[in-house]
This record gives C-alpha cells, structure tokens and sequence, in this order.
C-alpha cells in the first residue's frame, strides 16, 4: 500500500492505494511469510484469530475478549471462510460499513467457537485446507 493513504482499514480488491508490487504480493499471499518468523519467536501460531486493528479489538466485550488469549495465526477457521474478503468487498455499497456490521461480528463469532473448540487434529485440519483449498 502506499504510505500516508489515509484510507479505511479494510481493502477492497482494485484500490489505487495497493501498488503493483503489493498487489502481486496480496494475491500471492508472500506478503505473509514474515510472519513465519514470527511463529518461530513463538509470538504467533500458525493457526489461531488473525490479529486485529486495535480499533477492533477494542469493541470485543464480555467472553469475546477470551480471543485475545489465543496467539494469534498465521491462518484459522476465519481466514478460511474470508480468503476472498477483498475481491468481495468489491461487490458491496459500503465495504467499512459490511464489514463492521457483517463480516467483522462472523469472525468474532468463528474465532470465539474455535477458542472454545480448538483441537490439534483441527489446527491440521485448517492447515491442509490452508494450503490445498479452502473448501
């Protein structure tokens, strides 16, 4: 993205503020292999709630704040089901205003049942889903 561009926190596929560069990165999901480095500091998981802007993780209230217990993922049960957050966006009135009233309260609910349901076999799970289909 480009620096300064004073946009939303939400993306939406075809932004003339994500450069050519970051666009290929985006689509090719390398933008996120620093956060491999992460996972070995032992700072994030690879699967688990993907991090929050603060602004969000703010409005988390009640049990919802046990997401913030969890190191955070590389991938999880969320991502999965909004890999093509972005190129749907695209597709809406008001991408921040879907997003905070639609997809923003389904990952808080999604990453709130894997808190309470995680399991090895499900890390796995999402894992190979990760990486050989969404589905």
């Amino acid at each position: 993205m480009t620096v300064n561009h004073g946009g939303s926190t939400i993306s939406v596929k075809g932004e003339s503020r994500i450069t050519p560069a970051g666009y290929i990165l985006r689509k090719y999901k390398l933008d996120e292999l620093p956060e491999l480095w992460n996972v070995f500091k032992g700072d994030m998981s690879f699967v688990g709630p993907r991090p929050d802007m603060p602004e969000y993780s703010k409005k988390l209230v009640g049990e919802e704040k046990k997401i913030l217990e969890l190191r955070p993922g590389i991938t999880g049960p969320a991502t999965l089901k909004y890999a093509n957050e972005e190129e749907f966006l695209t597709s809406v009135d008001d991408p921040q205003k879907y997003n905070d009233e639609v997809i923003w309260p389904d990952k808080v609910r999604i990453n709130l049942d894997y808190c309470h349901n995680r399991s090895f076999f499900g890390d796995i799970l999402v894992i190979l889903k990760t990486i050989f289909g969404r589905g």
